[in-house]
């Protein structure tokens, strides 16, 4: 058995549909729709992972791809998590790990909702294929696409980071630009392609993004020797993987592989657009859409998540929590990871140190919590995010060492 996909189910209202034909959301009420898996028919066991090759297909079991043929693969592998002792101890905590998705092709956990929900489209027959983007999810939805034969439309907004813009091209996207946000990008794209024969695989608009996504869960609990964390720190614009870790953690929990409490999740978000955590201190199930959303975090620009329910219900169900920082705090904080750990974190990576510092200011987190921080991409897509200064000069042949 290479998949134990069994339906899909409406994350609102719980109707079920096949999961053999093409769906999009939910028809009954236009919900976001999620894979469900025959859990009971899996016999496979952790031990048995240890011969597989080191690359999220070695969970297909808990994936929607019905074969290996079927597998649509730029050699995703699975990404490091590594301990980041310096960074914890200039933060006051005890136990710290970064999961690195910048390792991923594309550069940034995009690859993953990519690699399946492309595999997915293709299996099913779908031919051409339509997203809004601020900029990464579009570069790796152009790459598999390519790598699958199929057609891919691309609508970013104009001040979209310059390398993805170009990653859609060189993989033969039809890149068009919007004045606007990506929320503006959306609804274009929805008018376009209707009674067209092209998808809208915008996020949580078809249910197999979030299942690529939720490898990092499964993965996280694999490299933990089989256990969960305190707490996940996860910065949050759509939201899809962070629902996806809690649905991969809660799918292992079932299966019996890892036990105890879910981690809290924290959903971090930029002061300049943050409808989560508004919500979330309001106490709402949904959020009211962020007028002028603005943010140096440019991955997190999302006004208005189609799955703001299912993130905070994620929130709410793992004694979570959401933190808008400041851009001046999460430009400063990419220098410094940089400086402790050489790593070049993503602006939306490092907004979770930042979070995390504030956390531990108010108590929230102690300093005995394990805690992962999730840098979702590398910082190499947004150069200008750290300015390249030349401290020293070299002249008449004479070169002045740092102190």
């Amino acid at each position: 058995m290479f998949s134990a996909l069994s339906h899909l189910e409406c994350a609102r209202c719980g109707q079920t549909y096949d999961a053999v034909t093409w769906q999009g959301l939910c028809p009954a009420c236009r919900s976001p729709l999620l894979a469900r898996y025959d859990l009971a028919r899996v016999t496979l066991r952790p031990a048995d992972l240890a011969g597989r090759p080191p690359t999220m297909w070695r969970y297909h079991e808990l994936l929607p791809v019905t074969g290996p043929g079927q597998v649509v693969s730029l050699g995703e592998a699975m990404t490091p998590l590594l301990g980041v002792p310096r960074l914890a101890a200039s933060l006051g905590l005890e136990r710290l790990w970064i999961k690195d998705e910048g390792a991923l092709p594309t550069g940034s956990f995009k690859a993953r909702g990519a690699a399946v929900g492309v595999s997915r489209a293709a299996e099913l027959g779908v031919g051409a294929m339509a997203m809004p983007t601020n900029g990464n999810a579009g570069a790796a939805w152009a790459a598999y696409a390519a790598r699958a034969g199929l057609r891919m439309l691309v609508a970013m907004p104009l001040d979209a980071p310059t390398i993805t813009r170009a990653e859609v091209i060189a993989a033969g996207g039809h890149l068009v630009l919007v004045d606007g946000l990506i929320s503006d990008a959306g609804r274009l794209v929805g008018a376009a392609v209707a009674a067209t024969e092209w998808y809208d695989v915008g996020t949580l608009k078809e249910p197999y993004r979030i299942e690529g996504k939720k490898t990092m869960g499964f993965e996280l609990a694999e490299q933990l020797g089989w256990r969960m964390p305190d707490v996940v720190v996860y910065p949050t614009g759509g939201g899809v993987g962070l629902i996806g870790i809690v649905k991969a953690l809660r799918e292992l929990l079932e299966l019996g592989w890892v036990d105890g409490p879910l981690p809290r999740m924290v959903a971090v978000q930029a002061r300049g657009c943050a409808p989560v955590v508004r919500a979330f201190e309001a106490g709402a199930k949904s959020c009211e859409p962020w007028v002028d959303a603005r943010t140096a975090a440019y991955g997190i620009t999302v006004p208005a998540p189609l799955g703001d329910f299912l993130i905070l219900d994620a929130l709410y169900a793992t004694g979570g929590t959401a933190v808008a920082v400041d851009d001046a705090d999460l430009l400063a904080d990419i220098p410094l990871v940089g400086r402790l750990e050489g790593l070049f974190v993503c602006p939306e990576g490092a907004a979770c140190v930042s979070a995390t510092r504030a956390l531990l200011a108010s108590g929230w987190l102690a300093p005995t919590d394990e805690v992962v921080l999730l840098n979702t991409g590398t910082g190499l897509i947004y150069p200008d995010a750290v300015p390249a200064d030349v401290s020293t000069v070299a002249a008449d042949g004479a070169l002045t060492l740092p102190g």
